[in-house]
């Protein structure tokens, strides 16, 4: 029920200030808390429509909580060549083949450069029956025989055109958090930038 307010005039004159209210009054202060937590509790997220916690295709459990991995290969100029999602939890050596799958031209890549992640036996021996060659530091702990040769390894100085370009794939706000459900969805505005990012350099 809404209670009837009379029409009456106000009881304090018009030309009261704050300071001349006495201490019956609430401090200026306190009315500001109350209208700040009123906003926060008047907003309404996405969260609070859909209770759950992320889930579909492409989504794996890390140490950071649950995430798509985004696994992308560039080529000498830092430009896109491949790019593909994938869920976090598996590893980058298991999602090289299918990058290289998922390239944008007919043509293989011949060398590609990774870090220390990318450093695997059976992966070099998949990638030499396809004629591509990977050039990934070893491992400090590594066992057994060095398979990395070191003058190729000065090579390794240009991957900072890899993150060039995942820097440059985050300057748009849609593609560096996932908030869409379908993995296509997410995959394609990542695609997109790529698109825009293609477009600038031809």
């Amino acid at each position: 029920a809404i209670s009837s307010i009379p029409n009456l005039p106000s009881v304090f004159p018009s030309d009261m200030s704050v300071r001349n209210m006495g201490q019956n009054t609430k401090p200026l202060s306190l009315g500001l808390e109350k209208a700040r937590k009123d906003r926060y509790n008047g907003m309404l997220y996405r969260w609070y429509f859909r209770k759950c916690q992320k889930r579909r295709l492409d989504i794996g459990k890390t140490k950071r909580g649950k995430g798509t991995k985004v696994m992308a290969i560039a080529d000498a100029h830092g430009l896109p060549i491949a790019i593909r999602t994938h869920g976090a939890n598996t590893h980058e050596v298991k999602l090289v083949e299918k990058t290289i799958e998922a390239r944008f031209f007919k043509a293989k890549p011949k060398i590609i450069i990774g870090d220390m992640a990318y450093e695997s036996d059976p992966l070099d021996k998949e990638l030499k029956k396809r004629k591509i060659e990977m050039i990934a530091p070893h491992k400090c702990n590594r066992k057994k025989k060095d398979t990395q040769d070191k003058r190729k390894l000065r090579r390794y100085c240009k991957r900072w055109k890899i993150e060039r370009l995942f820097a440059w794939i985050q300057n748009f706000r849609r593609c560096v958090v996932r908030y869409d459900y379908h993995t296509v969805n997410y995959f394609g505005f990542i695609q997109f930038a790529c698109v825009l990012i293609l477009s600038k350099h031809f």
